[in-house]
């Protein structure tokens, strides 16, 4: 039985681009595009030229896509105006785009209130754009803007916009939840009654998450007849995001009931990739990747409850709905206070540490572990800092460095303006191994945990050129208990440039400075440890 194809449509490099905090640069879209493409994905929508600066330069010319289609966005012309005297459309024709995708409102309310125009002149001016977009030898498309509202609010209108980008020659009549409040029992029934209408091979669906249900919406509508699927990486967009290209496309391909049904053209190879891709986009846009994001989070494969690691131990299937590896990503036993001997084996096999099962030490590093999450550490997320306590336990961590002392000074002063301004300097004394003399340095930054941080990776002698590359990129501080004398905890992410990995460290203090500083020291013992940096 031959299976039906679905058509894969990115719209991050413009949906995206509405996410709040994002803004891309042409370099940046060049990047993503070329990611997209690599995953697979049968459209990237590049932007809408002639809107700004960076997509009309985008468009200028067509990126060295092996797969996907490169596709303009823009709108119909405006209502009053030729098609060929319109400058909007123009500057799509224009465009090095293979396909254009033009939205028109599809509910009347929107016709007569956001248009002041009637009914008929919407008709007319998405008949005429549409057909001169397939004049100009591309593929075109109609994005149906709030066609789910408009459905409920005026079906016979709603229906007549579909049909007229039909008849006019668009090879996709796309229906969006443009407000993201549609539901999927809605989305079910109505696709189903579109798909009576206009041909499922030519439907294709775009929704929002305004409800949480994006991705339900979308996998409702391609049961019912949608044969494109239009959505974002990482679910980027406008309020609550987009559909999740990246939970949509490994349900697709992983699920029985789509999986048996239907193809796309991403292969068990890019499907590989997923969580890279995922994760090349947060690091391009500045962000820490979404934990527990499905599939393709550090957290997606990860168990702490003993039984559950016992249970996986025996037979991954037990508590996993795919193999993580065939996304890209891992499995994680963690190691905590509600783990077992189970968690630990594990975690040390993955670290590569060869321990038999009842070798004492595996039960008093758990014991160890137990302890201190008992006065505040917690190791499920810091999990360099476990590396590091495992391998000690073990005795396979050479020592490094030791930091002999350091102060902290904060001054409120005001600067050269006349401004009210907070200074932090810091100064550490360290002892770098086989050195006789210790190396001093001081760092200046916008609070006392920056400036000790830069103070410590100012010199460390000869292991400088291990950590010139690393940056710490978030700090969380819980207040574990109440009073002037609260036990702090304290987590310190870390982001290595050089090959794009992060890692959590964790430290603990009734000292904030304290604690932050375990967690640096930490975070700079598992560089120089990955590294295979020798020490004594």
């Amino acid at each position: 039985m031959s299976k039906e194809r679905l058509y894969l449509f990115d719209t991050t490099l413009r949906d995206g681009a509405q996410t709040t905090g994002v803004d891309f640069s042409l370099e940046d879209k060049r990047r993503i595009a070329t990611l997209l493409d690599d995953l697979g994905l049968d459209y990237v929508e590049g932007g809408y030229p002639g809107a700004n600066d960076t997509d009309t330069e985008f468009f200028k010319s067509k990126p060295a896509f092996r797969t996907a289609r490169f596709t303009a966005f823009g709108m119909i012309k405006r209502a009053g105006r030729s098609a060929a005297n319109d400058p909007g459309l123009n500057a799509l024709l224009n465009s090095a785009a293979d396909s254009i995708c033009l939205v028109a409102k599809s509910w009347d309310y929107h016709v007569r209130v956001a248009l002041g125009i009637s009914n008929e002149e919407n008709l007319a001016g998405i008949a005429e754009s549409i057909r001169a977009v397939v004049a100009s030898g591309r593929e075109a498309m109609l994005d149906c803007e709030h066609f789910f509202d408009g459905y409920k609010g005026n079906r016979a209108y709603a229906l007549a916009v579909a049909k007229t980008a039909l008849d006019a020659g668009a090879r996709w009549v796309v229906l969006c939840d443009t407000n993201g409040g549609t539901l999927p029992h809605e989305v079910e029934r109505i696709v189903g009654e579109v798909a009576t209408h206009v041909p499922g091979g030519n439907l294709g669906i775009h929704t929002h998450n305004d409800t949480d249900n994006a991705v339900a919406n979308t996998l409702a509508a391609v049961r019912q007849g949608c044969r494109q699927i239009q959505g974002t990486l990482n679910g980027l967009g406008e309020r609550c995001g987009n559909a999740n290209m990246t939970s949509i496309i490994p349900t697709l391909l992983l699920k029985k009931d789509f999986a048996e049904r239907f193809e796309t053209g991403i292969t068990p190879e890019r499907l590989r990739t997923l969580t890279h891709a995922s994760r090349v986009l947060d690091e391009l846009l500045n962000e820490a990747p979404n934990r527990h994001a499905p599939y393709v989070g550090d957290s997606a494969f990860a168990t702490k409850a003993g039984i559950h690691a016992s249970a996986i131990l025996k037979d991954p299937e037990t508590y996993e709905h795919v193999p993580p590896e065939v996304v890209g990503n891992q499995r994680r036993l963690l190691v905590s206070k509600q783990a077992g001997r189970s968690n630990v084996m594990a975690s040390l096999e993955t670290l590569g540490l060869s321990v038999d099962k009842d070798d004492p030490r595996v039960q008093s590093l758990l014991d160890e572990v137990k302890s201190r999450e008992s006065s505040g550490y917690a190791y499920e997320s810091a999990e360099a800092s476990f590396e590091l306590l495992a391998r000690r336990h073990l005795a396979r961590v050479p020592h490094y460095f030791s930091v002999d002392s350091f102060r902290v000074m904060v001054e409120r002063r005001h600067n050269a303006s006349g401004d009210l301004v907070t200074a932090s300097e810091a100064t550490v004394k360290v002892y770098v191994n086989g050195d006789q003399d210790p190396l001093w340095s001081v760092g200046e930054g916008n609070g006392p945990i920056n400036a000790l941080d830069r103070a410590l990776r100012k010199d460390l002698g000869r292991y400088q050129k291990h950590i010139e590359s690393i940056e710490l990129v978030d700090y969380k501080v819980r207040i574990l208990t109440g009073g002037t004398e609260a036990v702090t905890r304290v987590l310190v992410e870390t982001l290595d440039h050089a090959t794009g990995k992060r890692w959590l460290t964790v430290g603990v203090s009734p000292n904030i400075i304290d604690a932050s500083f375990e967690a640096l020291i930490d975070s700079i013992n598992y560089k120089l440890l990955t590294d295979g940096a020798t020490g004594d």
